[in-house]
């Protein structure tokens, strides 16, 4: 079942609910479920075929007309709704944000820092992936996009701890995890001491993202930024 066909079942097993049949047996036309649904008496009929092969349903065809309730599995799927539902609008953060920047050339120093050890046993514990040894930088040019990322630094973050060697200190880094373009897996990083302000992003992942989805200084990239729970 494609996420579209879900949504659409979803949609139909609550208007069902709302008809009644959430914790009884109700009396349910395709004529009225089709005006409840905005859609044809065609499709409505063929949402009950649907939801029953599902097991979301138990329908019974009779001479007064067709008796339907909500089986145990399409209860589930509507308490899962409820769940979800409950914790988005209860939450203390958005569940995501979406930030978008320009790709350019940054100082070098992102391939540095990985490389050192510490920290980079670090990433593969806290974030599940050896990064590659170089970050993608992002420069965020839109007064949304600055505030939202301003806005994280309120967020829970997983922390790679800082250490000190014999020539320095190095300092806490915090990560956020992050979907880069809608496909690859990484974290957007944040450290206590960086050359960059807020409006530029760096971005760590197990692949170099440059190369893995053929950017170059200018293209424009969207980042979507988990929040944790």
């Amino acid at each position: 079942m494609t996420d579209a066909q879900e949504w659409r079942h979803l949609f139909a097993l609550l208007k069902i609910a709302e008809m009644g049949a959430y914790k009884r047996t109700a009396k349910i036309s395709t004529e009225y479920l089709a005006e409840k649904l905005g859609a044809s008496q065609q499709t409505a009929s063929r949402y009950l075929i649907e939801l029953e092969h599902t097991g979301w349903i138990k329908r019974t065809i009779t001479h007064e007309g067709c008796l339907i309730k909500i089986d145990s599995a399409g209860i589930a799927e509507l308490q899962k709704l409820y769940s979800n539902l409950k914790i988005l609008m209860e939450a203390a953060y958005p569940p995501s944000v979406t930030l978008e920047g320009t790709v350019f050339t940054g100082l070098g120093e992102g391939a540095y820092y990985i490389a050192k050890d510490h920290y980079r046993k670090q990433f593969m514990e806290k974030l599940g992936f050896d990064p590659y040894p170089g970050t993608l930088n992002l420069k965020l040019t839109s007064d949304y996009d600055i505030k939202t990322r301003t806005e994280l630094e309120a967020y829970p973050a997983v922390e790679v701890e800082g250490f000190r060697n014999e020539d320095r200190t190095f300092g806490l880094v915090k990560c956020y995890p992050v979907m880069i373009g809608n496909k690859i897996r990484g974290a957007l990083i944040s450290a206590l001491r960086s050359h960059y302000d807020v409006s530029v992003l760096e971005i760590i992942a197990p692949v170099c993202l440059r190369k893995h989805l053929s950017l170059k200084d200018g293209n424009k990239v969207k980042i979507e930024v988990l929040t944790l729970p």
